[in-house]
């Protein structure tokens, strides 16, 4: 593995954000080839939301056991003290921290207002770190060489945080393109698909950040899995005060994303003029 003085540990307590990709996966064993089993001073994080793909959760799980080494498994709640822990067998499978997030705020996240990312990853992992006694620390995330809009200046602590920014991937260069050479090397691998370095399903399955066709994929695919995305946008309006609190999407609501889908046929997706290719973002950190 080049570039191994990129993944060397900067001083003090360090807390490595894993999403469950291949990318922070990737990210993970860098580090764990660069130091070696991981002190004391290093806490490898997954925040569950309870909207990834069963194979996330199992993947998470593998790399944890063949590269020995621990990962926290957290989850958001609305209690005191706003987390828990859990693991591989007791973690959320159906929204339910998600589910309990929406309840208490009464209106639903989207593109401007993501506060579904902030409460049930960000917090949650901080809520735990200073339960850890804590103060400060470097926070370790797992943004690539190509994603230059997601940059963080090393070293310096980020706005309104008690931690410093650290993107190792960023400072060794590394792209999709090398993840993906990595991964097809490996014996073992996240068992979602990979299309021109996207995986579709990773992450929160339906989320609002990604294109309006992965959203459309999902809703023909696995209808039981969009199914829950449009209960709570229906929750929801019976507790929004604006009208768009009630959506994901202002353009659309998944109701009318499945009905549009329903009523036409297969070629939709392979019209590029139909639904919306471009990202919008994702909600790994």
């Amino acid at each position: 593995m080049a570039f191994h003085h990129h993944y060397r540990l900067p001083e003090g307590n360090v807390h490595i954000a894993f999403s469950g990709g291949r990318t922070s996966a990737y990210m993970l064993h860098c580090i764990l080839e660069a130091n070696g089993d991981l002190p004391d001073r290093v806490k490898v994080t997954f925040q569950n939301t309870g909207r990834e793909m069963p194979e996330t959760l199992d993947f998470i799980q593998e790399c944890s056991e063949r590269w020995r080494v621990p990962i926290i498994w957290l989850e958001y709640m609305n209690e005191p003290p706003r987390y828990k822990v859990v693991n591989h067998n007791s973690a959320s499978r159906n929204g339910e921290p998600f589910e309990e997030l929406i309840k208490r705020r009464g209106f639903l996240p989207n593109r401007v207002n993501r506060f579904c990312s902030v409460e049930m990853k960000v917090h949650t992992s901080r809520r735990y770190l200073v339960a850890c006694g804590w103060s400060e620390w470097t926070n370790c995330t797992g943004i690539r060489a190509d994603e230059p809009n997601r940059r963080q200046p090393k070293g310096v602590k980020v706005k309104g945080t008690r931690h410093y920014a650290w993107q190792p991937l960023i400072d060794a260069g590394v792209t999709k393109r090398d993840v993906a050479e990595f991964w097809a090397s490996q014996t073992f691998d996240l068992r979602l698909p990979n299309v021109g370095g996207n995986c579709w399903l990773g992450n929160c399955d339906g989320c609002f950040l990604k294109s309006e066709k992965n959203q459309a994929a999902l809703a023909r695919e696995f209808p039981e899995r969009h199914a829950w995305w449009e209960r709570m946008e229906k929750m929801a309006e019976n507790t929004a005060r604006l009208p768009n609190g009630a959506r994901f999407r202002e353009e659309w609501s998944k109701y009318e994303l499945r009905q549009f889908i329903e009523r036409q046929g297969d070629w939709i997706f392979d019209d590029q003029g139909i639904l919306c290719q471009a990202e919008a973002g994702e909600c790994a950190w």
